[in-house]
C-alpha cells in the first residue's frame, strides 16, 4: 500500500481540472527515486517542469469497483535540490462509474539516498491545489484549454472520504503511448465554404497545433471520419459526443496538444483560427496501447493491401487500453463480442498477450456470482448488462486463442474456473435442456437480410446461442485437458448438446450464418452436405456475403474447409457492396461497422449507430493468414512450437506473402505465379508440416521452396 492518502480539491471546481502541487527539498544525493501514482480518473504528472513517463490516459480503464492499476516511474534523473511535483487530474473513464465517489488522486514519491536512508513523500492535506488551464476535459466532449490562465495555488487538498487502498494493484496491461505523427494530406475548402484538414487516415489520438497568436485569440476545431456525398464535413454519427477542441491563446508562438482525452477522426474542421491555415502547423498524434507489431501481409492486389492496412488501423484505433468497439462516438466500450471475433487476427498482427491478460482480468472481475458475463467490460453501473451469446462467450474464446498463439498456460489457469461458471450459468438458465433457448441475444448482429435500419437479420437467436453454448463447453474441455483436470462431465455435456442441436435443427438452415454455425462448431453429421447447401445459398443470393458480427469471421473458413476455396476468394475479392473491399471504393482507411456505412448512392447509414472505425469485420485477416498464406498453429504444440502450413493460391492474385514474428522466430509463407506454375516459399524456425497442392511434407527449421 502507498504511504499516502487519496486527495481532491477542498472545494468544487465544477468542470475545471485541478492541479495538485508539492514543493520539497533534498540535501543528499539520491540513489533512486520512484513515483507511484494512480487516480480515480486520468492524470498527468510533472516533476520540475518535465513530464513523468509517457503513459497517455494513465492509469487506464479497469473495473474500477474491483481494481485500479498503480503506475511506478523512475524519476531519479528528474530530481534536483529544490523540487516541485505537480499532478493534473481529469475524469477520463471514471465518470462512467456513475457513483457518488468523486475523482481523486493518490501518489507516493519514494527516495533512496546514497547513504542508505529513505524518504517518502505522499499525497495528503499539505498538498496545494489550483485550477489548471484545462477548463474542461471530457472523454466524449473534448477539451477547453485557456493558455492565458495562471494557476494560483491558494488552497490545500482535502482527504477523500473513501480513503481505502484495498483495490490498488500493480500495472498489468500495456501502457498507452503516442505512436505516430501524421501530417495534413490536404487542406479542403468544402462546398459549404468550410476549411477542413484531411490527414488521410482515420485514427485515434488528438490534434497538435502551432500558432503565432495574440493573447485571447481563440482556436476551435471539430472532428469527423468522413465527408458526405457532396464533399462537406460530416460527424453526425458521433451522436451526443461533442468532441470539442477549444484553445485560448497566449501571446506569441505556442504549441499545444491534449493528453487527458482522445478523439477518433480523419478530418478536422477549422471553426476558428486567427491566422492562415498552413498544413505544417497541424499534426495528428496517433495514440494506442504500446503493442509490438508482429504480423505483416502483402500481395499483388492493391485493394487487398488496403484492406489489410484498414485492419491494422482498426486494431490500433480500438486497442487503447481495452478492446473498444469504436473510438469516436459516445460509446468507446469494451464490447466482448467484438473482442472475441477479432482476437485471432489481433494476436497475429500484434503481441497482445499482456493487453488481453489485463482486460480478461477485468472480465473475470465483472463476472456475476451466477456465472453471467456482461456484454461489455468494464461494465457501467447501474446500467443492467445484457447477457448474450457470442458476446459473453469471450470469456472462453479469448483465453483459448491466447493459449494457441502464445502458448501461455497461465491465462488458462486464471480463466478456467470463470469459464466453467459461465457454462454452468447457461446450463441452469436455458429453457430447453442441452440447448440454449431463451435470453436476450445480439446473435448475428448487423446481419444483412432483415429490414433496413434494423440491427438484426433472419438468423434464429436460439440456434446461434446453442452453437456458442456447444463451443464454450468444447473450449472448457480443451482447457481442462491442458490443465490435466477431470472434465468428463463436460465432455458428456458437449456430446449431449451436439445431439440435441442436430435433433432440434435437423440441418434445416435458412441463412448463411445458420449454416456457418453448424459447420464451424461441428454440429452436424453431414458437414459436406451442409457446406454444399451453404455454397448453393450464396450462389443463389448472387455470390455475396449476408452475414453479421457472428457469421462473418467464419464464413470463408468453412467454405475453404469443405472444398469451396474459390468461392471464398470470390467473396473476399468482391468490390461491390456488400463486401470487404466495397468500403475502400468509398475511401475507407479503417474497417466499417456496417457493410454499407456509405451506400453506393453516397447516402449515409442512419446516425443511430454508424461507426467508420470498427474492427470486427477485420476478422477476415485470420483467413488471409491461415488459408491464403496457410500459417496455422498446432493445438498440441501451441505458441508456434510447431507450425502447419497449408497455403492456397488463386489465379486472381499474382503473389501473396504473410509473416508472423513469433516468440520462436519468424514464420513466413509466400507464393507467386511464374511460367504457368505456382511457387511456394516457407520459412519456419521450428519443425513443421506443410500441405501444398495435395502433398504433405515434413519441414525442418529453415527456408523451403516448392
Amino acid at each position: 500500500m502507498l504511504k499516502a492518502n487519496w486527495i481532491l480539491p477542498d472545494y468544487n471546481m465544477g468542470k475545471v481540472c485541478p492541479l495538485f502541487r508539492k514543493d520539497f527539498n533534498i540535501d543528499k544525493k539520491p540513489y533512486s527515486a520512484t513515483l507511484h501514482i494512480t487516480a480515480r480518473g486520468v492524470y498527468e504528472a510533472t516533476l520540475n517542469g518535465r513530464r513523468v513517463g509517457d503513459f497517455i490516459m494513465a492509469p487506464g480503464w479497469t473495473s474500477y469497483h474491483n481494481r485500479l492499476q498503480v503506475q511506478s516511474y523512475d524519476v531519479t534523473k528528474l530530481l534536483q535540490k529544490d523540487n516541485t511535483l505537480i499532478l493534473e487530474l481529469a475524469e477520463g473513464w471514471f465518470w462512467r462509474l456513475k457513483k457518488s465517489q468523486p475523482k481523486a488522486i493518490i501518489a507516493e514519491l519514494h527516495i533512496v539516498y546514497d547513504d542508505g536512508t529513505e524518504e517518502s513523500i505522499g499525497t495528503d492535506e499539505s498538498w496545494l491545489v489550483a485550477e489548471s488551464n484545462l477548463r474542461f476535459c471530457h472523454l466524449y466532449n473534448g477539451i477547453v484549454y485557456d493558455a492565458t490562465h495562471t494557476p494560483v495555488f491558494d488552497t490545500c487538498a482535502a482527504i477523500a472520504k473513501d480513503n481505502s487502498q484495498n483495490l490498488l494493484t500493480a500495472q498489468e496491461g500495456e501502457t498507452v503511448k503516442e505512436q505516430e505523427r501524421l501530417s495534413v494530406k490536404e487542406v479542403i475548402i468544402t462546398p459549404k465554404g468550410e476549411t477542413v484538414l484531411d490527414f488521410g487516415q482515420n485514427m485515434t489520438g488528438y490534434l497538435e497545433i502551432t500558432i503565432n497568436a495574440k493573447q485571447g485569440d481563440e482556436l476551435s476545431f471539430a472532428f469527423g471520419e468522413i465527408l458526405d456525398k457532396n464533399g462537406n464535413f460530416y460527424n453526425e454519427n458521433y451522436r451526443s459526443a461533442k468532441a470539442l477542441y477549444k484553445y485560448i491563446c497566449k501571446d506569441g508562438v505556442q504549441t499545444y496538444k491534449p493528453s487527458l482525452t482522445f478523439y477518433g477522426f480523419r478530418y478536422v474542421r477549422v471553426d476558428s483560427y486567427p491566422a492562415e491555415v498552413l498544413p505544417e502547423n497541424f499534426t495528428a498524434v496517433v495514440v494506442h496501447s504500446d503493442m509490438k507489431r508482429t504480423g505483416y501481409i502483402e500481395s499483388s492486389d492493391p485493394l487487398l493491401n488496403q484492406l489489410f492496412s484498414n485492419i491494422i488501423w482498426g486494431q490500433k484505433s480500438n486497442f487503447l487500453d481495452i478492446p473498444t468497439d469504436c473510438p469516436q462516438r459516445d460509446e468507446r466500450l469494451g464490447w466482448t463480442g467484438d473482442a472475441q471475433v477479432f482476437i485471432r487476427t489481433a494476436s497475429y498482427n500484434y503481441d497482445v498477450l499482456k493487453f488481453f491478460k489485463k482486460w480478461l482480468g477485468d472480465v473475470k472481475a465483472e463476472q456475476y456470482e451466477n456465472g453471467a458475463v456482461p456484454d461489455f467490460i468494464p461494465s457501467i453501473y447501474p446500467r443492467k448488462p445484457r447477457i448474450s451469446t457470442a458476446w459473453s462467450d469471450a470469456i472462453a474464446i479469448c483465453p483459448w486463442q491466447c493459449y494457441l498463439t502464445y502458448g501461455d498456460r497461465e491465462i488458462i489457469e486464471n480463466l478456467f474456473e470463470p469459464v466453467r461458471k459461465w457454462v454452468d450459468y447457461i446450463t441452469k438458465t436455458t429453457t430447453k435442456k442441452n440447448l440454449w433457448f431463451g435470453g436476450d441475444h445480439y446473435a448475428d448482429w448487423l446481419e444483412l437480410g432483415g429490414k433496413y435500419g434494423k440491427f438484426k437479420g433472419p438468423t434464429r437467436d436460439d440456434l446461434v446461442a446453442s452453437a456458442y453454448y456447444a463451443n464454450s463447453v468444447n473450449l472448457l474441455t480443451k482447457m481442462g485437458k491442458v490443465l490435466n483436470l477431470d472434465i468428463s462431465a463436460y465432455e458428456e455435456l458437449h456430446r449431449n448438446i451436439r445431439s440435441a442441436f442436430i435433433k432440434e435443427f435437423r440441418d434445416k438452415f435458412k441463412t448463411q450464418t445458420e449454416h456457418i454455425m453448424a459447420l464451424q462448431f461441428e454440429l452436424t453429421d453431414k458437414p459436406q452436405a451442409v457446406a454444399d447447401s451453404l455454397a448453393e445459398l450464396i450462389h443463389r443470393q448472387g455470390d455475396i456475403i449476408q452475414t453479421g458480427f457472428v457469421g462473418t469471421p467464419y464464413i470463408l473458413h468453412v467454405l475453404s474447409r469443405y472444398g469451396y476455396t474459390e468461392l471464398a476468394y470470390t467473396l473476399l475479392l468482391r468490390k461491390e457492396y456488400p463486401s470487404w473491399l466495397y468500403p475502400i471504393s468509398k475511401g475507407a482507411t479503417t474497417i466499417w461497422e456496417h457493410w454499407d456505412g456509405i451506400k453506393p448512392d453516397g447516402n449515409i447509414w442512419p446516425v443511430s449507430m454508424n461507426s467508420y472505425n470498427h474492427y470486427a469485420y477485420g476478422a477476415v485477416g485470420d483467413w488471409m493468414y491461415g488459408v491464403i498464406a496457410g500459417i496455422n498453429t498446432v493445438e498440441n504444440a501451441p505458441g508456434f512450437e510447431k507450425v502447419h502450413f497449408a497455403p492456397v493460391s488463386d489465379d486472381r492474385i499474382d503473389w501473396f506473402k504473410a509473416e508472423i514474428n513469433t516468440a520462436r522466430g519468424k514464420v513466413c509463407s509466400r507464393w507467386w505465379h511464374e511460367n504457368g506454375k505456382v511457387h511456394y516459399e516457407i520459412i519456419t524456425p521450428v519443425d513443421s508440416t506443410a500441405f501444398i497442392e495435395g502433398k504433405e511434407y515434413t519441414l525442418s527449421p529453415g527456408t523451403h521452396i516448392f
